[in-house]
């Protein structure tokens, strides 16, 4: 089945044209969404790894 490239890059050109791109405003708003849950994951990640830690130093008495 053999496909013409310029058939192809003529469909994928008429395609390109149907998508309904999001507005500058809405790509920054979602950008900025985006790092700030980014951010709260990571301080949530992190408390629960600091108090993982605690845990097992207490449980096992190694470190400091």
């Amino acid at each position: 089945m053999a496909v013409n490239p310029a058939k192809f890059l003529r469909d994928v050109r008429l395609e390109v044209g149907k998508i309904t791109w999001p507005s500058r405003k809405e790509t920054m708003v979602t950008t900025g969404l985006v790092f700030a849950l980014s951010g709260i994951a990571a301080l949530l990640l992190f408390a629960a790894d600091q108090l993982i830690g605690i845990g097992v130093r207490a449980l096992f008495g190694v470190g400091s």
